[in-house]
């Protein structure tokens, strides 16, 4: 199961994508950044013209430009830093998809695992059905069974079959959604082991709430509130002047030498601010809508804390219940068993008052009692992952 998570890592199609997605996000985050710095353009020019009448004229023109907004309000840092927290909700969406695809992958091998046993189950039973056939058939032919009592046993051998066939597709299903999760092609060939892992360690008392800030999720949720609290700053603070400063230098000779001359450049210098006077309430609408946005994001957040708490809570009960319930299955597994063994011993001696009605019904106990077991611990690991997933790792 490991080896699998790990395959699933390296090759899942969505978390690559999810990579590319991060990636894309640490792009944002510099030109975020890029924005607080100058820019500069440079251009060249050269001309040349003909004429019957007119001389050959040549001429070439450069121009460097320049331009640069200081930052005195701090809103450009606002905006940077609200970009460099939409990257660190990536990260943490990343994190999130690694972490939730493990518990999937080891989710859905459970699932193989259980759909595996309970082929061999179904399998099991049918030889069991298959054994018991030429018994009844013989006490028929003694006249000690009943013509309806072969026909119930031949019934359970062809219901038998039909059930094999049933499990050999549900586990066929189990291996192709194991192998979509690995990034492999769905033939349904990968193989199971023939038990689930089992668990060892019982979850301890008194964990401490903190664990869940770890969660990804809940990460993301954080860097999104700040995120959304810098836009609001920003958005404010445009309603505040704003300040640029421009720079250029450029030649125009009829040389291209004379042209690169320092000598021959003209610099400019100008600074110019600019303050919106009336825009029919626009900026302060945006600036009100950024704070409502904060304010929603803090909802979420304490949305997203306490659902999570909620699913670390249910798993904890769960796991308590599921393991008790378990103890009481296993002493149900062992009666039916031994109640269809001593059925059919008194069926095959002829012990009188021995029915095979009675074996019928102990058949169908032991084996919806041996399924219902199977469920159950795949049921409790499945639990158990879930509870890993809700506390963001191992606790």
């Amino acid at each position: 199961m490991s080896r699998l998570v790990r395959e699933a890592l390296q090759n899942n199609p969505n978390l690559k994508a999810t990579a590319h997605r991060l990636r894309a996000a640490k792009q944002g985050s510099i030109i975020a950044r890029a924005n607080r710095l100058p820019s500069v353009n440079a251009s060249g020019s050269a001309r040349r013209s003909d004429g019957f009448d007119a001389p050959d004229s040549q001429s070439y023109a450069l121009s460097l430009n320049a331009s640069w907004e200081p930052d005195l309000w701090g809103r450009l840092r606002n905006l940077q830093n609200a970009s460099n927290a939409d990257y660190q909700t990536a990260r943490s969406d990343y994190q999130a998809a690694r972490l939730s695809l493990a518990t999937n992958t080891a989710q859905a091998w459970c699932n193989l695992v259980t759909a595996q046993q309970q082929l061999n189950l179904a399998q099991k039973t049918l030889d069991s059905y298959q054994t018991a056939l030429p018994v009844v058939e013989r006490r028929y032919k003694a006249s000690t069974l009943r013509a309806v009592d072969v026909q119930f046993a031949r019934n359970n051998v062809a219901s038998a079959q039909r059930s094999l066939r049933v499990r050999k597709l549900n586990r066929d299903n189990a291996a192709r959604n194991l192998e979509i999760l690995l990034g492999r092609y769905p033939s349904a060939s990968i193989t199971s082991s023939a038990t689930l892992p089992s668990l060892n360690k019982k979850i301890p008392v008194g964990i401490p709430a903190t664990l869940i800030e770890r969660r990804p999720d809940l990460q993301a949720a954080r860097y999104r509130l700040y995120a959304s609290a810098q836009d609001a700053e920003a958005a404010r603070k445009n309603l505040l002047p704003n300040l640029r400063l421009n720079a250029s230098a450029s030649s125009n000779d009829s040389t291209l030498l004379s042209a690169l001359k320092p000598e021959n450049l003209i610099f400019s210098i100008a600074a110019s601010i600019a303050q919106t006077v009336y825009d029919g309430g626009t900026l302060n609408a945006r600036a009100q809508a950024a704070l409502e946005r904060n304010k929603a994001s803090i909802q979420d957040y304490t949305r997203l804390s306490l659902n999570a708490f909620r699913e670390v809570e249910s798993a904890i009960a769960a796991d308590h219940s599921l393991a008790q319930q378990q103890t009481f299955l296993e002493k149900e597994v062992r009666q039916t068993q031994l109640a269809e063994k001593r059925a059919l011993s008194d069926i095959t001696l002829g012990i009188e008052g021995s029915s095979f009605l009675e074996y019928l019904e102990a058949q169908r106990r032991s084996e919806n009692a041996a399924i219902s077991l199977i469920r159950l611990k795949n049921q409790r690991l499945q639990n158990r992952l879930d509870l890993h997933l809700a506390l963001g790792g191992s606790y």
